[in-house]
C-alpha cells in the first residue's frame, strides 16, 4: 500500500527483488549502449590486423560489422527493451511505494541512473578503447543477434515498407568505397595537423593512382625530343650524348612515325664495337644503322589508368611508353618516372635543369608555367582549381575563357584571378595567378 505522511518506508522481500531485477536491466542497458559504441567505432583496419593475429573476439567483430544494419537493430532492440522493462518496474515499485508522487520519483531516478550508468558512461569508455571493447563484447553481442534475428528482420521489413510509401529507397549494401573512407580519414587527420602535407601529398597519390589516366600526365608530343633514323651516324651519337634522356624515340619520314626507341646504354655499345683508327677515329662510323640498336616501340592509349600503366610498367620490365589517341596518332610519351612523381613528387637528378614549379611574388601572387598541371598546382599551394575539363593551368583558362587569351588579358574566375604573362603563337606559356579573398 503507498505510505502517508510521516509514516516510514519499509522494504520487504519484493521490493528488494525489484530493485535488484532494475540494476540487472541498467547493466543490460549499459551492456548494449557501450556495445553499440565500441562494434561502430571501432577501426575495421585495426580489427583485420588483430584477427589476422587469430584474435577470435576481432573475428567475430569483423562478422558482426559486416551486416551493420542487423547489428545496430538487434542492439537497439535489446537496449530499448530493457530500459522500457527498467522503467516500468521502477514505476511500478515507486508508485506502490509513495503513491501518485511515485512517478515523478520514478522518471528523475531512472533518468539519472540511464543517462549516467547506462549511456555516458560505457559509451565513453568504448569509444576511448573501441577496439578492444569489440573483441570482449563480440561473443554476447552475436548470441543476441542470432536470438532476436526473426524480430529484427520483421522490423527491417516494415521500416523498408513504410520508407518505400514515402518514396525512399534503402541499399543495405552500399558503402562508401574503402579508397574514399582512406582518402578523408587522411585528408580529416591532415587538417587536425596529424599528417604532414608532404605524407598527405604522397597518400593521397597513390590512393588517386586509379582515377587519373596517363593524359594528363603525359609529356605532350610538341616538347618530345626525337631521333630522326635517316639522320647521319655522326650527328645521330652527338645529339644522344648531348641529351639528358636515356630513352629517345627514333622516326623515320615525320616526327609521328616513331619506328624505335634508342636506349643510350645500347647506342653506346654498338659505337663502342667499333674499330679505331690510328689517329683515335671511329671506323665504320657512317655505316652504323641506328634501327640496329633500336628497340620496338611501346604504344599505349590515352585512356589508361595509371595505376593500370604502372604495372604494366613493372610486368613489361619497362619505363617507357608512347602516348596515342583512339586514332592511332602521337599523343604524347610517358614514363615510369612520370607516375612516380605522382606519389612522391618531383625526381630530379643530376642531369635535369631544375626549375621552380611556383614562384612565388611578394605581393602575393604566383607565377606558373602554362604547362603545369592543375593537380601540381594545388598541392603546391593547397589550392582546390577544378581539373575536370582542363589539366594544365593555361588549358583552364582557354576552357573558360573560351578564346586563346593575348599577352596581358585577365581573367577571374573560380575565385581566382588569372593574368596572361606570356604567349607563344597559341600556346600560353606564363601566368600570373592570385587567390581572391571574399
Amino acid at each position: 500500500m503507498p505510505t502517508t505522511a510521516g509514516e516510514i518506508v519499509i522494504f520487504d522481500s519484493t521490493t528488494w527483488i525489484t530493485l535488484a531485477v532494475i540494476l540487472v536491466l541498467l547493466l543490460l542497458s549499459a551492456f548494449f549502449s557501450g556495445s553499440e559504441t565500441a562494434l561502430t567505432a571501432a577501426s575495421r583496419g585495426k580489427l583485420r590486423a588483430q584477427a589476422d593475429r587469430k584474435n577470435r573476439g576481432a573475428e567475430r567483430a569483423l562478422a558482426l560489422t559486416e551486416d551493420s544494419e542487423r547489428l545496430i537493430g538487434a542492439i537497439l532492440l535489446g537496449n530499448n527493451l530493457v530500459n522500457i522493462l527498467a522503467t516500468s518496474l521502477a514505476t511500478s515499485l515507486f508508485t506502490s511505494l509513495f503513491g501518485d508522487s511515485g512517478v515523478v520519483i520514478a522518471t528523475g531516478i531512472m533518468t539519472v541512473l540511464v543517462l549516467v550508468f547506462a549511456e555516458v558512461m560505457p559509451k565513453t569508455y568504448a569509444i576511448t578503447n573501441a577496439e578492444l571493447a569489440a573483441t570482449r563484447v563480440a561473443m554476447p553481442v552475436s548470441i543476441v543477434v542470432r536470438l532476436l534475428a526473426p524480430v529484427v528482420s520483421t522490423v527491417r521489413l516494415v521500416v523498408r515498407l513504410m520508407l518505400r510509401i514515402f518514396g525512399v529507397r534503402t541499399d543495405p549494401n552500399a558503402h562508401v568505397l574503402a579508397h574514399e573512407e582512406i582518402a578523408g580519414a587522411i585528408a580529416l587527420h591532415h587538417s587536425e595537423g596529424g599528417v604532414e602535407k608532404d605524407d598527405r601529398d604522397r597518400l593521397l597519390g597513390a590512393l588517386d593512382l586509379k582515377n587519373r589516366v596517363v593524359e594528363e600526365i603525359m609529356l605532350h608530343r610538341s616538347n618530345i625530343e626525337m631521333i630522326d633514323a635517316d639522320a647521319p651516324p655522326a650527328e645521330i651519337l652527338s645529339q644522344c650524348l648531348s641529351s639528358s634522356f636515356t630513352r629517345i624515340p627514333v622516326y623515320r619520314g615525320e616526327p609521328e612515325n616513331v619506328v624505335g626507341v634508342v636506349h643510350a646504354k645500347d647506342l653506346l655499345r654498338a659505337v663502342n664495337s667499333l674499330v679505331r683508327d690510328a689517329e683515335g677515329g671511329l671506323q665504320g662510323i657512317e655505316k652504323f644503322n641506328v634501327m640496329g640498336v633500336a628497340m620496338a616501340p611501346y604504344f599505349i592509349p590515352d585512356t589508361t589508368t595509371l595505376d593500370e600503366q604502372m604495372r604494366e610498367f613493372l610486368r613489361r620490365r619497362t619505363h617507357f611508353a608512347l602516348v596515342v589517341d583512339e586514332y592511332g596518332s602521337l599523343r604524347g610519351l610517358i614514363t615510369l618516372e612520370d607516375i612516380l612523381e605522382e606519389i612522391v613528387g618531383e625526381i630530379a637528378d643530376e642531369h635535369d635543369v631544375e626549375e621552380a614549379e611556383v614562384d612565388r611574388q611578394t605581393d602575393g601572387t604566383v607565377i606558373v608555367e602554362g604547362s603545369m598541371t592543375i593537380r601540381d598546382l594545388n598541392r603546391a599551394c593547397e589550392w582546390s582549381l577544378p581539373d575536370d575539363e582542363a589539366n594544365t593551368v593555361a588549358g583552364l583558362v582557354i576552357h573558360e575563357a573560351r578564346m586563346i587569351p593575348a599577352k596581358g588579358q585577365v581573367f577571374v574566375f573560380h575565385g581566382f584571378r588569372f593574368e596572361v604573362l606570356e604567349r607563344e603563337r597559341n600556346r600560353i606559356t606564363k601566368l600570373r595567378l592570385r587567390r581572391l579573398d571574399g
